[in-house]
């Protein structure tokens, strides 16, 4: 990235500056689902096309980007902000877990989709939150195994990502 800001203009250089600024001022989360939002709910959220009675957990706001571009998924999200790893200091109470337990309290929500990267972090926040959730009488499913083991979410192409939310499991 310095290279490029080396081989910018001063004024271009000051408007990407400005834009980097605007990022870290505009953006912040959605107050529902935890995805990036340029202020109020995201527009998956506020989509009523959408179809409320699922939601799909994953880790990050990339995860929800590569599940859109499958073109497969017509739910809500629910974005964790990472994933549990205690060899790292992580646990449940530093992701959205809480959050994610208050949309389910509405009665709407019938299935959670856990689509978590397939890593140790992703493979134990998955069944830390069916454990969960199925007391809750809701429906807890695993995306397939089409994306690969110690992937990430947000390199999965489009294909593979519409056959592993086809394929999932009840967990």
């Amino acid at each position: 990235m310095a290279f490029s800001v080396l081989d910018m203009s001063e004024d271009d250089v000051r408007e990407f500056a400005n834009a980097l600024v605007a990022v870290k001022t505009d953006i912040g989360y959605c107050p529902e689902c935890q995805n990036i939002s340029a202020g109020g709910l995201c527009p998956v959220c506020e989509d009523p096309e959408r179809d409320r009675s699922q939601i799909c957990v994953v880790e990050d706001f990339r995860a929800v980007a590569a599940v859109e571009r499958a073109k497969g998924y017509k739910g809500l999200y629910h974005v964790l902000h990472g994933s549990i790893s205690p060899m790292k200091g992580i646990g449940p109470d530093d992701l959205t877990v809480k959050e994610l337990l208050h949309r389910l309290n509405g009665g709407e929500v019938t299935e959670v989709i856990l689509a978590t990267n397939p890593t140790v972090e992703g493979e134990t926040t998955a069944m830390y939150l069916s454990r969960l959730i199925s007391p809750l009488g809701i429906r807890t499913s695993r995306i397939a195994n089409g994306v690969p083991v110690g992937g990430d979410l947000e390199y999965t192409d489009e294909i593979t990502m519409r056959r592993a939310i086809e394929g999932r499991y009840d967990l």
